[in-house]
Parts: structure tokens; C-alpha cells; sequence
């Protein structure tokens, strides 16, 4: 029966390595991006004996349930999961972390398995299963390196209790998984009650939230806000787009300000749509604003924070740059499209494209949490803009096919209106204030950054 085993060094003691996977989100924060499952549901306590997982599994079309059941537990140096049902005729994992001195690791993983079919599937898939689990457990194990080496460059005195807004969304999500596994109280700010201990509830149509849940927390992060490429900007679609951000913002920050204690700090974010179109000029934090709906937009947005300003808190403001992430966004829109052969640059390809990996954009907000010396406005992009034909490029090389066909501009306006006008403009922006605060990228550049998002293989 095939054994897969793979380890690696962790900059953590083995207790501390041992805790981030006891904690809530451990699992989400360890499933690869370009991988479809989804968890269901935990039962029990953590990763104790008897506590169990159920996950949702997406092969093409079809889709699987997989339980699994926690097993040989030893607290600060392993725990195991068991297959009770599955994809896998057999399934048993056990993870170790053995101890290197008070500072590392050595975490080691052994997988035994056996497909469902018996030896005939195992010489026909058995190779493709090694590769395809040496990719997923590869990235697993830079994650939790990467995560460890964050969370230690702030360690346990920093602990905080952090409330997010957007926490159902695509970074919001991510970033509650990373702030608990680092061993943060988190709360989500839901519009949807759900009777969970650690949800909040807030009716912005309405001018709700639920304020005394906030009292006594340390901070806030502000990500809420309708998807600016979800549709054709008619009229009735700028004023969602504006009041989702603008009016929501206010009636957090005004929530905050009136708090008995309200927190220390708020982390809202902003967007580089703020520069509007600067061609192949680099533009910093110190850069006027652009011209147009977005700019306008942006101006207002980080301007309706200034009752938290005003009431004492430290407000920093992230002008976030387009995300990478393989489980959404738009890089997930964009991989099928790309797959196929039929991805090509949008108009002339010249317009710039300031980009910030996912997880990356994580450690930003987490080095601005720890910061409190830091306010103000802060590019979260990396330090390569690219061009939007660069990046084409790069990312059909990441995916091994070849570059489509333009998009011409002409038919962008007429599909998209004033939409499609927009993604021929661009800025190059460049975080200036992050870097010189001393916070540290870990991918600066596109195609490591697009090979970790889609799971894809070096050239």
C-alpha cells in the first residue's frame, strides 16, 4: 500500500506548530487554492481523538463528501485523521512535529493510502496521485512556514481581539482563518444572524449594527463593499458601488467613535483606483488623486473614516491593488478562459497592472494590526507592476498555453460601457510606505506568485 511522506523545517517550536493546528481555521488556511474543496463542517473539540471533518471534494462536475475522523492525539507533538468515507478506498494521515530547539521544528506527514479501485487504478493514477499530493502538501507546508514566521515577528503579548467586516468574502474570509490560527480572538461582522458565538450583526441598509459586541475590542478591519467588476456601471449600479463603500464606512466609523471603549485601531481598506489612469508614471502614497468615478469614489471612501480619526482611534488605510488568488477574484475568473487557449491582453496591453498576492496582502494587514505607529494611507501592491500584456503573458505561461487574442478596446466599451473603459486605464503604483516601514513580501514578483496561486509547476 503506497506511503506518501513529506516534511519540512518550521521557524517554530513544535508546541507553537502544534497550537496554530488546534486552532479554528487551520484547515482552510492549509487547503490549496486551486484545489475545489470546500469544509462543511468540524464536530467535536479541534483536532482531538473523536473530533471529526467533513469536507466537499469537486472532481469535474461531481462532487464528494469526505469525513474524517481525528485520531492518535498527543498534545505538542502529533495528531492523525482517519478516512471514514471517501474518495479513497483507504486514507490515514498522521502529522509529527519533533522538536529541533526552542525556536524550530522538524514537521513530518505520512499518508497511507489506496485508491478505490484496487492495483489496477494504483499503476494507472498511482503517479498522478504522488504528484498531484506532492504539490497540494508542498504548498501546505510554505504556508504554515510563512504563517508561523508572521505570527512570531509579533508573538504573544500582541494577541489581539480583532473584529472584521467582509468576513464571508474572499480576503475577509482568509484573513479571519490566518488571524485565528495565530492564535487571535476573531469576530465577523455578518448580515446574516446565524446564532454564532463569534458573528456580529450589522444591517447597513438599515443604519444597524449591533454596537455593544464591539465594546473592548482592539481593532477593526473594514473590508466590506459590493465587487466593482460585477456588471456594467449604469447609475443605480455607481450608487450601490459608492454607497457600499462610502455610507457603510460611515456608519462603522460613527459606531466606533461613539463606542465606551472603542478599539485602538481600524484597518479600512481603500483601493489604487484612487490614482485613476497615470500611465507608465510610478505613483506612491504622496500622489494626488486621479479623475473620474473611481478616484471620486475612492476620495470619499477613505474620507468617511474620519469619525474614528476624530474619536481617537488609529486609522490606516490600504489602497489595495488587484488580488492573486487562485480560489477567486480575478485571477479565478480569468484561469478558464486562459485554459482554453483564448486569453489574450485587454486593448493596446500597455495600461499597467499593480497586483498583490493574497496571502501577502494578509501579512500587510497584520503588520498594520501590530504597527501602532503606523497611520495613514498605504499602498498594498506589489513592488512589480506589470502591464496587463506582461501579465498576460505570464500567466499563460503559468498555465503552459498559449497567449489568445486581443480584446480589442472598441468592443470592451460597447460590452462593458464605462466599465470596459476602465480596464484600459491603469496605474503603477508602488508601496512606499510598506516598504520602508519594513514590512516584507513574500512574493515581489508575478510568476512565483502565480505559480503558488494556481499550483502550477516551474519552468
Amino acid at each position: 500500500m503506497p506511503i506518501f511522506t513529506i516534511e519540512c523545517v518550521l521557524p517554530a517550536s513544535a508546541d507553537e506548530a502544534f497550537a496554530w493546528h488546534a486552532r479554528p481555521g487551520a484547515l482552510e488556511r492549509l487547503t490549496p487554492p486551486w484545489e475545489r474543496v470546500q469544509v462543511l463542517s468540524h464536530r467535536g473539540l479541534g483536532i482531538m481523538d473523536g473530533a471529526r471533518v467533513e469536507l466537499a471534494v469537486r472532481f469535474g462536475p461531481f462532487t464528494r463528501r469526505w469525513l474524517a475522523l481525528h485520531e492518535n492525539y498527543v498534545v505538542g507533538r502529533q495528531f492523525g485523521d482517519r478516512q471514514l468515507s471517501g474518495p479513497f478506498h483507504k486514507w490515514v494521515h498522521l502529522r509529527r512535529f519533533i522538536p529541533i530547539d526552542d525556536h524550530s521544528c522538524r514537521h513530518v506527514e505520512e499518508i497511507e493510502y489506496q485508491l478505490p479501485t484496487g492495483r489496477l487504478a494504483q499503476r494507472l493514477l498511482g503517479g498522478w496521485v504522488e504528484r498531484r499530493l506532492a504539490r497540494a502538501f508542498t504548498y501546505r507546508h510554505e504556508t504554515l512556514a510563512r504563517d508561523l514566521r508572521r505570527h512570531g515577528d509579533f508573538p504573544e503579548p500582541s494577541r489581539l481581539r480583532v473584529a472584521v467586516t467582509g468576513a464571508t468574502g474572499l480576503i475577509g474570509g482568509r484573513l479571519c482563518d490566518f488571524l485565528s490560527t495565530g492564535g487571535h480572538e476573531v469576530l465577523r461582522i455578518v448580515r446574516r444572524p446565524s446564532g454564532r458565538a463569534d458573528e456580529v450583526l450589522w444591517e447597513p441598509a438599515r443604519g444597524s449594527i449591533d454596537a455593544d459586541r464591539l465594546e473592548g475590542v482592539d481593532a477593526v478591519v473594514h473590508l466590506a463593499g459590493e465587487i466593482i467588476a460585477a456588471g456594467r456601471w449604469t447609475p443605480e449600479r455607481k450608487r450601490r458601488l459608492r454607497d457600499s463603500r462610502v455610507e457603510v464606512t460611515r456608519l462603522l466609523c460613527e459606531t466606533l467613535a461613539g463606542l465606551r471603549r472603542p478599539p485602538r485601531a481600524l484597518i479600512a481598506a481603500s483601493a489604487i483606483g484612487y490614482y485613476g489612469d497615470r500611465g507608465e508614471d510610478w505613483v506612491d502614497e504622496e500622489s494626488p488623486p486621479g479623475e473620474g468615478f473611481l478616484p471620486e469614489m475612492c476620495v470619499a471612501w477613505e474620507a468617511a473614516a474620519e469619525p474614528a480619526r476624530r474619536a481617537g482611534l488609529r486609522v490606516a488605510q490600504l489602497r489595495i491593488g488587484v488580488v492573486l488568488s487562485g480560489a477567486g477574484g480575478a485571477l479565478a475568473a480569468l484561469r478558464p478562459l486562459f485554459r482554453l487557449g483564448l486569453g489574450g491582453r485587454l486593448g493596446s496591453g500597455r495600461q499597467y497592472f499593480s497586483w498583490i498576492e493574497i496571502d501577502d496582502l494578509l501579512g500587510a494587514i497584520h503588520f498594520l494590526l501590530a504597527r501602532d505607529d503606523l497611520a495613514g494611507a498605504f499602498n498594498a501592491t506589489a513592488p512589480e507592476a506589470v502591464s496587463n500584456a506582461d501579465f498576460t503573458r505570464a500567466l499563460a505561461r503559468a498555465l503552459r498555453r498559449p497567449v489568445g487574442p486581443p480584446a480589442p478596446g472598441v468592443l470592451l466599451r460597447l460590452a462593458l460601457g464605462e466599465l470596459g473603459a476602465e480596464l484600459l486605464r491603469g496605474a503603477r503604483v508602488r508601496p512606499a510606505r510598506l516598504t520602508a516601514a519594513g514590512f516584507r513580501f513574500d512574493y515581489p514578483a508575478l510568476a512565483p506568485a502565480l505559480r503558488r496561486q494556481l499550483g502550477a509547476a516551474e519552468q
